[in-house]
């Protein structure tokens, strides 16, 4: 993803928002010729987490980039990225992805070709590019299409067909919950939930509370007599149960048995930690394994210290617990970040090199880093905690809400998992991203920024701007659609001459910023690979103008007069635009302030009108959509206030959709002088609010006119059923 200006200038804003002092006393900045420093405090944490990072970055994997071992530690790297404040991390996650043509691994069935689709759905949770899941979602469909439901013991083959080994729990199933949190289709949720207990009522141990590695080892025993239970093997597992809960709905009848078998597994392996602090190969003979193992303990370290976090552990028991393992495993790490201990694949666990490592160490390393940092960053502070619940049948993603932050310099972590969140401050109120399924509710932690030790770079979203260059145009965006408006300039150029507050549309297919670049070459009336304007407005409402409906008439106002910018990003753009006197029938004189608003995420833009008008009585106002010649698709719905208008084709430059929706209810429709009208009535002096918008069917979010449609339909549904925000 390309940097603009806007970003760097985010950036720099949020960075200067940072403490210039460490916030925690004590604190000193590390060395690079000193091994990281073990101390539990958010820099310290940092720090030893970017060390091993950078030592990875610089050392690569020599295992293919869709392997397990890669996608173990890239689930790590995505750990970093919630945390960092250095975008090469994600940058290198995206490169593997565009590596890998966002593709899951050549086993169609196997949970180790699965899991590098976690990084796929993490970056598409931040990015939402439909590519980074497509392939990953035609597969898991193809799946449940052809479901295998043979046996799981290893020793038939096409076992592995199904989830038949317990390092399979931490591959599988979290990528399937993940998609269904993206998507909201129940079948991907049902799938993880009931093969994970089907593997679980195999493979796990109910007395022991341990799981076996596979149905190869019921009989085994160690050299002591002890059932045969692997440390990483377990470690996988509890990674695993995990990402499962950090998805898992709060009210998923499912969930108490999950949150039963975390803390009966927690018990038990809190028992069988090392005095120095380690976990060994073999859980029940230590003593035939004395290596030190970082991968596994790596991996215990972060669920026990997500159970702290939340609440499911108790802190006094375990948060010992996760202290020692954390100064062991830092001290593993060499003074270049190389994290060693590592036991390889394969090999025998009795005798490795002390120096030896592997990325999906790494990457449990990475993990448990981002949990110890969230214990630091909490420790003794008082984060004020927004719920939000989502009281509809459908998923409402990437939607931004509001709060009133307690402290100056907010910024927000997600509960469930450590990352900070895209966030702005607008006035008084705090905005930032959800993605909510239905029926969840989700919870967040508002904290000062000194509290962190960094603030990950802000993705700018909206941009709204004046452009004198190109005749005082008005031009705004999201990450999914660009609108214009025309300026005074344009009325007294030569070449145009051009009378019009209609509503332009740039269409795209890229969720980065475009209106700098394309204003700034000019060349934007061809599609190079990012979009293009062939939106054609001239004199007519375009997609969303307005025009005061009077006598069968359109009464339309002269072009913007003036502008001003109230709020430029990173997730919501707000300005106004005023419109001088002009004649709306009969006489009668109005004057017009619209105050825009449009959201990252968002497809549409709101608007906020505001009329001066002589005489008395309502005016009927009309939001238009220019009809086009040709067959279209042209769908109205005056109960839920909304019109959808799918054009005609376009030549090779495809078809755009508009959308109008009146929150209030439409009055009714007309048809004028080629203008689709969706009508309502405004009162002088107080506020018509209204929705437009446009998308296109190269973008990647809407096939053809049906998912257009459904999405105007359930925007207008979804004004109607606010998310329910609260605060404590």
């Amino acid at each position: 993803m390309k940097p603009t200006y806007l970003h760097a200038a985010v950036l720099a804003a949020f960075v200067a928002a940072l403490p210039a002092t460490p916030v925690f006393a004590g604190e000193a900045p590390a060395t690079e010729t000193a091994a990281p420093s073990a101390a539990i405090n958010p820099k310290a944490v940092l720090n030893a987490m970017e060390r091993v990072a950078d030592w990875q970055l610089a050392n690569p994997s020599k295992h293919r980039t869709d392997d397990w071992t890669q996608a173990v530690g890239d689930t790590g790297f995505m750990a970093l990225v919630g945390i960092s404040g250095d975008r090469k991390y994600r940058d290198a996650m995206i490169a593997i992805g565009d590596k890998n043509q966002w593709a899951l691994g050549p086993k169609h069935y196997h949970a180790d070709d699965h899991i590098i689709g976690q990084t796929y759905a993490e970056l598409y949770l931040q990015l939402r590019d439909p590519k980074m899941i497509a392939a990953m979602r035609a597969s898991f469909d193809d799946i449940l299409a052809n479901r295998r439901n043979g046996t799981l013991d290893f020793t038939v083959p096409g076992n592995q067909d199904r989830w038949s080994w317990c390092d399979a729990l931490f591959m599988g199933p979290p990528t399937w919950l993940r998609l269904w949190a993206i998507t909201g289709d129940q079948r991907y949720l049902d799938f993880a939930v009931s093969e994970w207990w089907a593997t679980s009522d195999y493979l796990y141990d109910k007395e022991a509370h341990l799981y076996f590695r596979d149905s190869k080892y019921f009989d085994k025993r160690e050299a002591n007599g002890q059932k045969v239970y692997w440390g990483r093997g377990n470690g996988w597992v509890m990674g695993g149960l995990v990402r499962m809960l950090q998805y898992l709905p709060a009210k998923h009848p499912a969930r108490p048995r999950f949150e039963q078998q975390y803390k009966e597994m927690s018990a038990k392996l809190l028992t069988l930690q090392q005095p120095d602090g380690l976990w060994r190969a073999s859980l029940l003979d230590p003593a035939s394994y004395p290596l030190k193992e970082s991968s596994g303990s790596a991996l215990y370290a972060y669920a026990f210290a997500w159970g702290v976090n939340q609440g499911l552990l108790d802190a006094r028991t375990y948060k010992p617990a996760v202290q020692k393992v954390w100064s062991a495993l830092v001290a593993n790490v060499q003074a270049d970040g190389k994290l060693t201990h590592v036991q390889p694949i394969g090999q025998d666990p009795k005798s490795f090199d002390n120096d030896a490592t592997e990325v999906y160490g790494v990457g449990g390393f990475l993990l448990a880093g981002s949990e110890v940092y969230r214990m630091a960053v909490l420790d003794k502070a008082r984060p004020q905690t927004v719920s939000v619940a989502n009281g509809t049948d459908g998923l409402r993603g990437d939607e931004l809400v509001e709060v009133t932050p307690g402290v100056k310099a907010p910024v927000v972590m997600d509960a469930a998992t450590s990352a900070i969140l895209n966030s702005q401050v607008i006035g008084k109120q705090l905005l930032f991203s959800v993605n909510v399924p239905a029926g969840d509710t989700r919870r967040y932690l508002v904290l000062p920024a000194e509290r962190v030790a960094a603030v990950p770079p802000a993705d700018v979203k909206t941009h709204a701007r004046f452009v004198p260059e190109r005749l005082d145009d008005f031009a705004w965006e999201s990450d999914r659609t660009v609108h214009r408006v025309y300026g005074p300039a344009i009325i007294k150029d030569p070449k145009e001459h051009l009378i019009s507050s209609g509503v332009d549309v740039w269409v795209k297919r890229v969720r980065y910023p475009v209106v700098d670049k394309w204003y700034q070459n000019g060349a934007y009336h061809k599609d190079a690979g990012e979009g293009l304007d062939y939106y054609h407005v001239g004199q007519n409402r375009g997609c969303g103008g307005t025009t005061i409906y009077t006598g069968n008439a359109l009464h339309n106002s002269s072009n913007y007069q003036s502008w001003k910018v109230l709020a430029d990003g990173p997730l919501r753009s707000v300005f106004e635009l005023s419109f001088g006197k002009w004649d709306a029938g009969n006489g009668r004189m109005v004057s017009e302030v619209k105050r825009f608003s449009i959201d990252a995420g968002s497809n549409m833009t709101r608007v906020e009108s505001r009329y001066s008008a002589g005489g008395k009585g309502p005016l009927t106002v009309g939001v238009g959509i220019v009809q086009r010649d040709g067959q279209g698709e042209y769908v109205t719905d005056a109960a839920g206030g909304w019109a959808s208008y799918w054009e005609p084709q376009h030549g090779d430059d495809g078809i755009i959709g508009c959308g109008v929706i009146l929150p209030a209810g439409a009055s009714g429709y007309a048809v004028t002088d080629g203008q689709q009208l969706t009508l309502g009535m405004a009162q002088a002096g107080k506020p018509f609010v209204y929705y437009f918008g446009a998308g296109w069917n190269k973008s990647g979010d809407f096939a053809d006119g049906a998912a257009w449609q459904a999405y105007v339909r359930n925007y207008a549904q979804k004004l109607k059923a606010p998310l329910k925000v609260s605060t404590k």
